[in-house]
């Protein structure tokens, strides 16, 4: 087929977007977790302490937000993004891909792009519940500040999930994302302070990428005790080895199927 009988890429990419959008909306148990278990927590855990002020001068009750903000976009990440390819391989979405003039890199795209979208929803939908139910107060500057930090480090969180998805097949995927999400979120203090955690747990959380995230967060409130330069250096190297590892995985498999 010549390029003259191709779509142009935009649109190819804009009708992936939108294929990708109408596949997660029709399967509620992602929405459902991405979109509304950040709310659920903050509802159990943060509500009680929203007008209350720390010692250090910033709200307890955004300071939980912030931390649940963490969770959510990590838990499209690594579970939306990363389980979802695990199971369209075994699915075999990408052989399907290949016999389609749909370019990889315009697949690949769009899944990012969505992973993203829904990352943001989640951001935005926990913010609107925090400030309408919950009452708290920060201005419009914090909340962008806080939303555009998140998003910033998310990215090594996508690397983490492509690592996953490509690396483990569609039954042992959600396993493996939960045996690392999971106690990365604790360990990095998004669940429990730091302080309440045991030390040998404290004192490993500074090399976490989910503790460096927290820290971008909780700098848009001023609750940060790590340098937004630190954390950020932290998260490139993580995002640098993830990457490369969901690379080495992807390669590894490009090379068992079509050799």
């Amino acid at each position: 087929m010549s390029n003259q009988n191709l779509a142009p890429l935009g649109r190819m990419f804009l009708a992936q977007c939108r294929s990708d959008l109408t596949v997660h909306w029709r399967t509620p148990a992602f929405t459902v977790s991405s979109l509304v278990l950040p709310i659920v927590f903050f509802t159990f855990f943060g509500l009680t302490f929203v007008d209350r002020t720390s010692a250090q001068g910033y709200d307890i009750g955004a300071f939980i937000l912030a931390s649940f903000a963490c969770y959510g976009v990590g838990a499209v990440l690594v579970y939306g993004f990363g389980i979802g390819v695990a199971i369209e391989r075994g699915m075999k979405v990408d052989l399907l891909i290949r016999a389609s003039p749909n370019p990889g890199a315009i697949f690949l795209g769009a899944k990012v792009a969505v992973a993203m979208f829904f990352a943001l929803t989640a951001t935005v939908l926990l913010i609107g519940y925090g400030v309408i139910i919950g009452g708290i107060h920060e201005p419009m500057t914090v909340w962008l500040s806080l939303t555009a930090r998140l998003l910033i480090g998310s990215v090594p969180l996508m690397g983490l999930g492509l690592a996953i998805g490509y690396s483990v097949g569609p039954q042992a995927a959600p396993a493996v994302a939960n045996l690392l999400y999971l106690p990365l979120t604790f360990a990095s203090g998004l669940f429990v302070p730091l302080s309440q955690l045991p030390p040998f747990v404290q004192q490993i959380a500074y090399f976490l990428p989910t503790y460096h995230v927290g820290q971008l967060a909780w700098g848009a409130l001023g609750a940060s005790t790590v340098p937004v330069g630190t954390s950020v250096s932290w998260l490139v190297g993580y995002g640098v080895a993830f990457f490369l590892l969901a690379a080495l995985a992807y390669r590894r498999e490009e090379q068992r199927r079509f050799g």
